[in-house]
């Protein structure tokens, strides 16, 4: 009886302190606006987007993310200028996570309010890339790149890591509900089944390569983290398999060593590991 209330106790700090890393010190108060506030959703009980993005593997899902959207030099430039990521890494992670809850599981309301708001964000994000070519946030291409990095490594982490993955059906159910998302903030031309998914992501690898910004972003996400030590070890266990979740061609532009049988087994062990372990704390 001590020992599951210790248990219990235990559970209880990692999902607070993960939570709050998470989405931030409102973290109850976004929590229950979100899920509590009656009205209609975009997405319905049981669709694929809530199955995913309701599910451990987007910690995985999202680092992966991370790493291939680095490699389009236009969006990788945007991130580098404006996003921040370096002086408030947390605040923009429990921006993206924020977002992410607020359309999938939040009001139509809120989820429309939330898309205005960061395409007024896009609207200001402008440059030029260190090669000479302009960048704009908005652009439709840009955000179809951003999307479909996301929607297939969110997807490739659940697949491998989700507590019930999708079947083929789902899987393209998950593209469709992600598409409308993409399509509200502007981009075009999405994706709204697998296959076409895969065909737009392999459709963009010339536009793909390594930068010195890439690296940069690789460095920090890969062996620089802004972690206390004791998160360091579990964070192993996220970032090997995000590694292992990255398509092998978006692994050997990121400068990665290729994954061996034996390699590739330990890194999706490390990823499964690290995955029941937030599961367990955030009592899912």
């Amino acid at each position: 009886m001590a020992e599951h209330t210790v248990l219990e106790a235990l559970r209880e700090r990692a999902h607070e302190a993960l939570f709050a890393r998470v989405a931030g010190p409102s973290a109850r108060a976004v929590r229950a606006r979100i899920h509590e506030t009656p009205g209609p959703r975009w997405f319905g009980p049981g669709r694929p987007i809530r199955v995913v993005h309701g599910d451990a593997s987007m910690f995985v899902g999202g680092l992966a993310a991370l790493l291939l959207q680095s490699l389009h030099p236009l969006a990788m430039a945007a991130v580098a200028a404006h996003s921040g990521y370096r002086g408030d890494p947390w605040g923009r992670l429990q921006r993206t996570s924020t977002f992410l809850a607020t359309t999938t599981f939040a009001t139509a309301d809120d989820a429309e309010r939330a898309v205005t708001r960061v395409r007024a964000v896009h609207e200001g994000v402008r440059g030029t890339a260190p090669d000479g070519r302009p960048y704009h946030a908005a652009d439709p291409e840009l955000l179809r790149w951003v999307h479909v990095a996301e929607v297939s490594c969110f997807l490739g982490a659940h697949e491998r890591y989700g507590a019930h993955p999708l079947d083929p059906a789902g899987a393209d159910g998950y593209v469709a509900d992600a598409a409308r998302v993409a399509e509200a903030l502007g981009a075009t031309e999405v994706p709204h089944d697998r296959a076409a998914l895969d065909r737009c992501l392999d459709a963009y690898r010339p536009a793909l390569r390594r930068t010195p910004e890439a690296l940069d972003v690789a460095r920090y996400l890969l062996r620089e983290p802004p972690l206390p030590a004791p998160a360091r070890p579990p964070y192993a266990g996220l970032v090997l398999g995000a590694i292992e979740t990255l398509p092998p061609w978006a692994r050997a532009r990121l400068g990665l060593r290729p994954l061996s049988a034996p390699g590739a087994v330990v890194s999706r062990a490390a990823g499964r590991g690290v995955t029941h372990a937030i599961r367990w704390a955030l009592g899912g």
